[in-house]
């Protein structure tokens, strides 16, 4: 099934031109935007996020890094294949997959939320696919430690096959609620630019999009455990770990356990942020990764 593409992709006033483009990952037509000058930087979203969540730090990270923001199958304005496995393993090899097609055999990985958890289990089964992935920034992740009790309750509701069932007939009737949920996201609501809603739920719509939140969600428990298992294998890695200290979505108290687990993560809290800092405070966060960048100049060549 061939997804109609989003509007005209509008970013943040910059010199980097950031260009909508698409590639197939083992059949499956998947777009992705990307633009910039030096090492490459691949960033993944939260759950049912896609490339509009980076509108505005591309251009800002296209100045020290090429970006790839990829909509992961399933997500955004990609195809959403039949039967594909939502698990985190599963998604971090299409992750994978997308940096061999785009000819990529070394990168840094960005990712927030679900799209963390993604991350960190792609840099640890790396090697497996012959790619290098030297470093990462990680946004409020998922991690073993970060379910709040909405959060229990929501992926054990949906992750079962009554909770699936009753859920499936009525999601596309939930876009009055769309408001509600992004709401919980930010810190302060005020800071809600327009069009964001807008922007958040258009892909919604495309059928298939609620198997995959399904499919990501069934099993949560055994994905964290995974997860949790394979944190020392990226033990090595330089880390960024960035929270808002007002997120209600992936407690910031997990961060503590996180930088246990990874010997070489340093973390950074944004005041008055909520889940998604890199849309509330763009400028602070930017600059936040940067900086931390511009540690590793060489990291990911």
């Amino acid at each position: 099934m061939l997804i109609p593409t989003s509007t005209p992709f509008v970013s943040e006033p910059s010199q980097q031109v950031i260009s909508e483009r698409f590639v197939s990952v083992d059949g499956c037509r998947v777009r992705y935007l990307a633009g910039g000058a030096g090492p490459p930087l691949v960033l993944l979203p939260g759950l049912l996020g896609y490339s509009f969540s980076w509108r505005y730090n591309l251009a800002s990270l296209g100045e020290v890094r090429t970006v790839y923001a990829v909509d992961l199958p399933g997500t955004g304005y990609s195809e959403r294949p039949r039967g594909a496995q939502g698990n985190l393993r599963s998604l971090a090899g299409n992750v994978l997959r997308f940096m061999k097609s785009c000819g990529l055999r070394t990168a840094g990985l960005l990712g927030s939320s679900h799209g963390g958890g993604v991350a960190m289990v792609a840099a640890a089964i790396a090697p497996e696919f012959g790619i290098e992935v030297p470093s990462l920034i990680l946004a409020a992740p998922v991690n073993p430690w970060s379910m709040t009790s909405s959060g229990s309750f929501l992926t054990t509701v949906l992750g079962s096959s009554l909770g699936s069932r009753l859920f499936l007939p009525v999601a596309p009737y939930m876009t009055p609620l769309h408001g509600y949920f992004l709401r919980r996201m930010y810190g302060d609501p005020a800071r809600i630019a327009p069009g964001t809603l807008e922007g958040y739920s258009a892909p919604l719509a495309i059928p298939g999009t609620f198997e995959y939140l399904l499919g990501c969600v069934h099993g949560w428990k055994r994905n964290l455990a995974e997860l949790q298992s394979l944190l020392p294998q990226i033990s090595r890695l330089p880390v960024f770990l960035i929270w808002g200290d007002r997120d209600r979505a992936v407690a910031p108290s997990s961060a503590h356990q996180l930088l246990k687990a990874l010997r070489h993560a340093e973390l950074f809290l944004i005041e008055g942020a909520g889940h998604l800092p890199y849309e509330e405070f763009p400028q602070e966060f930017n600059r936040a990764v940067r900086d931390f960048l511009a540690k590793f100049p060489d990291c990911a060549r």
